[in-house]
């Protein structure tokens, strides 16, 4: 594949991480072509992870997030064109047509329009979804005008939901988690962990109820209903959801890609030669300790690193690229969980270092192989153990090492 060069028209879909990052790394690594971004919504790209955290909680303001601020606009030389969504892409051609009507053909496209959030099938106009700064000014309104303590419902105990329970509550609402497994996490994290987590909420003041088979939403006198299998409704002034996410795909059904659960792209985030995905939406192939899959990671260091592997493909096709592993974090009812590798809930979880309600480090085993590193407050530790993931590692390797230690 030949790189980029100044005679180049290089196209951007979605105002996310993953676009932002991939238009600067190419900047940084000298093409000079023309480069155009098209974003759905009608602000420049903007960091997501804090909408949940600090921005809710009113500890930053929008501002404070920006990524695509004027200077790094102006010094990215892009043209931006918001507010106006990619409806249609036409593979061979190299063709996106826009919401509205506009047509745009380059020599090179990147897909990185992230993923949309999964709606319950009921309540639709009474649920509040969290996804962009829409969505957060919306919720904000909708909690400010009710008299305090507002009653918050959370539909949804994972990463999100936790997140948005943790904000509103520091609001002074009064919050409840409805969590439809036996604990929050569990599919993410497995059983173990799940229950070392399982007290964060009570002892932050939240009400988490586990088992929940809701079955209706509806407004009545004043206040969203919430029906259950089995059980009495409960009652809410403002309800969220938080179930999950959906890769931004729609637009593609013609684009002649293959979509399977993403936009399936190779180890470099290529589609096609000319047509690259990043970020949430891409399902690529990498290779981890533990071996070689496709998947769909929905991870902001992920989503960075993916367009920062694109960028140098496309510019400097020659260099070798870093390593990928996984890494995310979750700020929730006052602690921080992190992760760094791909954990299931089927493997076997050694604690080295901590208390279960205290804090800790834990290593995800798979077939002897030290898959994931997970903690709870204990942000240096991990880290420091990054290195069991750069190669494969026995568990007596890495009890050996014991790099959180150091």
């Amino acid at each position: 594949m030949r790189p980029l060069e100044a005679s180049d028209h290089v196209l951007v879909v979605g105002g996310g991480l993953a676009g932002w990052r991939f238009i600067e790394e190419c900047r940084r690594l000298g093409f000079t072509g023309r480069i155009t971004l098209v974003c759905a919504e009608h602000h420049p790209p903007y960091d997501r992870p804090p909408l949940s955290k600090q921005v809710l909680s009113g500890k930053w303001g929008f501002d404070e997030i920006v990524l695509a601020t004027p200077e790094r606009l102006a010094a990215a030389s892009v043209e931006v064109l918001l507010g106006d969504a990619a409806v249609s892409l036409d593979g061979s051609s190299r063709t996106v047509t826009l919401a509205s009507g506009r047509e745009l053909v380059a020599d090179r496209i990147v897909i990185a329009t992230g993923t949309s959030p999964r709606h319950l099938p009921f309540g639709e106009g009474i649920v509040h979804y969290l996804r962009t700064i829409d969505d957060v000014v919306a919720l904000k309104a909708s909690v400010a005008a009710l008299p305090t303590p507002a009653r918050v419902g959370i539909i949804g105990g994972g990463f999100i939901g936790a997140e948005v329970a943790t904000a509103l509550h520091a609001l002074g609402a009064e919050v409840a988690v409805l969590e439809a497994a036996s604990a929050p996490l569990l599919s993410v994290l497995g059983p173990t962990i799940a229950s070392w987590l399982s007290g964060l909420p009570g002892d932050a003041g939240i009400r988490l109820l586990n088992n929940q088979r809701i079955t209706a939403i509806e407004r009545v006198e004043g206040a969203v209903e919430v029906s259950r299998d089995d059980d009495v409704p409960l009652h809410f002034d403002v309800l969220v959801a938080g179930i999950g996410a959906t890769p931004a795909t729609e637009w593609l059904a013609s684009s002649g890609l293959t979509i399977d659960k993403g936009v399936v792209v190779d180890a470099s985030m290529c589609a096609t030669p000319v047509i690259g995905a990043v970020g949430d939406v891409a399902r690529f192939t990498w290779e981890s300790v533990t071996g070689t899959t496709s998947e769909r990671i929905e991870h902001w260091q992920v989503a960075s690193d993916t367009a920062t592997r694109l960028a140098q493909l496309w510019c400097t096709p020659d260099e070798p690229v870093a390593q990928l592993i996984p890494y995310f974090w979750s700020d929730q009812y006052g602690a921080k969980i992190q992760v760094l590798g791909r954990p299931s809930p089927s493997d076997d979880v050694v604690m080295v270092r901590g208390e279960p309600t205290q804090s800790w480090v834990a290593l995800c085993v798979r077939d002897d192989v030290v898959a994931a590193i997970v903690t709870l407050r204990q942000p240096r530790a991990l880290m420091r153990s990054r290195s069991l993931l750069t190669s494969p590692q026995s568990l007596a390797m890495a009890l050996d090492r014991a790099p959180w230690a150091d």
